[in-house]
């Protein structure tokens, strides 16, 4: 009899649609929510995604999964799935956070790095799914959005770490992920545990990968990319973390038109066999053709608008005079995203849009010392400063910083249609959290309010050194040093302004937007160390965004 090894995770809801993914130990027919699918092969990896329709509107559907017509999920003292069709279009609750190593839920990996080097403190997606056992289904958030490391292929388990031992033994690479079969232990320890299932099981998510769901600073600069081509382990490393980001993270994503419409899929489903040399052929193709493989998509959620951009799988680095967060290619898709009357445009990267001005600057100074400003010996330095300071956000990509400020200018301004009552930019990465108003200037008529509102880690703090150094980056001295050295440097002004409505926090969190008509509010709660045994959230921010 066929076994459940993951999932079920609910991944996309609509009005009268879901999807329900799920991987088993063998060939089987998958059901939930009176639809079902059977399994598609890859590496002797079993999958389905269950496209269940003509679902009431506004209701509350418990449901259970059987493979092969037997019940195995959920299991003897489990509470069943559930889904929620819309009721409103107009209103929305999105939890969205970033960044989750896979560590011991016991001390003293339930400490801050602040009290041990080890500690990664109290899962902060842990007490959220905790809470929600406690809430009635009206009051869980609607979707989750994970904007990036959901995994972590070069920060491993001690459990993770041993199996890599016993598959290899000694061996001339790092002690991190090497292959699609080593990724799928990351997902099925980062998804398994029974909170988190049960979590993603009632809640539709969307995912976008991050750096750390490859390997640290992937794509941080061209200098970076051709010495890791050179790495003898690097291209299997890379073609396996596409092959698991596209079954694990990126078809969940598709809405149920695009996933009637992916040839891949269809090829897949299709197939007699094992299908890994289909997708490890799309893997190939994404791996050598970053200019053409998008991997960026949109949600909407009745009113609201999520695009969701792709931040470091779609950079062009190679050149650092001609440097873009996104291809040519990919940007004419996302402007092709900006249009149309919405009560609120939310725009998601991993990497923050709007750093703390200081950091903003630095970032700025460093692309353009790279890219010659100060001459050749200090590009070379300044090559080595933006890979041991990780300095790669938007700010360091200041062609694509414009291009975004223009069309956000533009979408808020009413020229891509009815303005929005709110333009809000959802990132992670920085393991810290804050929320940041900006502006832009007199006469531009913009009459959105338009925030960057970031929130990380879910599970992996910051140490006190760390910490000490953001706070730093995050007062008016730095600032104004910062400013200084990006105009020595000729960066150009940004054309607009934006400050913290709030000083920036570290601890593991997840935050909340609520979308009622044209009103929002944002919400950012943090756990504590000393609650591992019982995961509970306390709000560190709460702020109205835009008025109803």
């Amino acid at each position: 009899m066929p076994n459940l090894i993951l999932g079920p995770i609910l991944r996309y809801v609509g009005p009268t649609q879901a999807t329900v993914w799920v991987e088993t130990d063998g060939a089987c027919e998958v059901a939930a929510l009176g639809a079902s699918s059977r399994t598609f092969e890859v590496a002797g990896h079993h999958y389905a995604l269950v496209e269940a329709d003509s679902l009431p509107t506004g209701a509350e559907l418990e449901y259970e999964v059987t493979l092969d017509g037997v019940a195995v999920w959920p299991h003897a003292g489990e509470p069943k799935g559930c889904v929620r069709t819309p009721r409103r279009e107009d209103a929305l609750r999105l939890a969205f956070a970033s960044c989750r190593v896979a560590a011991p839920h016991e001390p003293p990996y339930t400490l801050s790095k602040t009290d041990d080097d080890r500690g990664r403190g109290v899962d902060a997606l842990a007490a959220l799914a905790r809470r929600m056992r406690d809430e009635a289904p009206r009051d869980w958030p609607d979707a989750l959005l994970l904007v990036g490391d959901q995994v972590y292929a070069d920060e491993v388990s001690p459990a993770i770490r041993e199996r890599m031992r016993a598959r290899h033994g000694e061996r001339d690479a790092p002690l991190e992920v090497a292959d699609f079969e080593e990724y799928t232990w990351l997902y099925h320890e980062a998804w398994g545990d029974e909170q988190i299932r049960w979590l993603l099981a009632s809640v539709p998510s969307a995912m976008i990968f991050d750096d750390h769901d490859v390997r640290d600073d992937w794509n941080t600069s061209g200098a970076w990319v051709r010495y890791v081509r050179g790495l003898p382990w690097w291209r299997e490393r890379l073609i396996g973390a596409y092959m698991s980001y596209w079954l694990y993270q990126h078809l969940g994503n598709m809405t149920p038109e695009e996933l009637s419409e992916n040839e891949l899929l269809a090829a897949l489903r299709a197939g007699d066999g094992d299908g890994e040399p289909l997708l490890r052929a799309f893997a190939e193709q994404a791996a050598d053709e970053v200019a053409g493989s998008r991997w960026s998509f949109r949600r909407d959620f009745g009113r609201t608008r999520l695009i969701v951009l792709d931040s470091r799988a779609g950079r062009i680095v190679e050149d650092d005079r001609h440097r873009r967060m996104l291809s040519d290619e990919q940007w004419e898709w996302v402007r092709g995203q900006l249009g149309g009357d919405v009560d609120h445009l939310l725009i998601a990267t991993s990497l923050p849009f709007l750093l703390a001005p200081a950091l903003h600057d630095v970032e700025a100074w460093n692309e353009a010392v790279c890219a010659g400003a100060w001459g050749r010996a200090a590009a070379w330095v300044g090559e080595k400063l933006r890979q041991g300071l990780d300095l790669e956000h938007w700010a360091a990509f200041q062609t694509s910083f414009h291009d975004l400020v223009d069309e956000l200018r533009a979408v808020g301004a009413g020229e891509r249609g009815e303005a929005p009552g709110s333009i809000i930019v959802l990132s992670g990465d920085v393991h810290h959290a804050y929320v940041a108003e900006a502006g832009f200037p007199r006469g531009s008529g913009v009459s959105s309010a338009v925030v960057q509102a970031v929130c990380s880690p879910m599970r992996n703090p910051l140490d006190a050194r760390e910490r000490r150094f953001m706070r730093v980056m995050h007062r008016r001295p730095a600032a104004k040093l910062a400013r200084w050295l990006a105009r020595a440097a000729g960066v150009e002004e940004p054309r607009m302004r934006w400050r913290l409505m709030a000083p920036a926090t570290f601890d593991n969190h997840v935050g909340t937007l609520e979308l009622d008509g044209r009103g929002a509010t944002m919400k950012i709660e943090c756990t504590r160390p000393d609650e591992w045994r019982e995961p509970r959230l306390h709000e560190s921010f709460s702020r109205t965004i835009a008025e109803i």
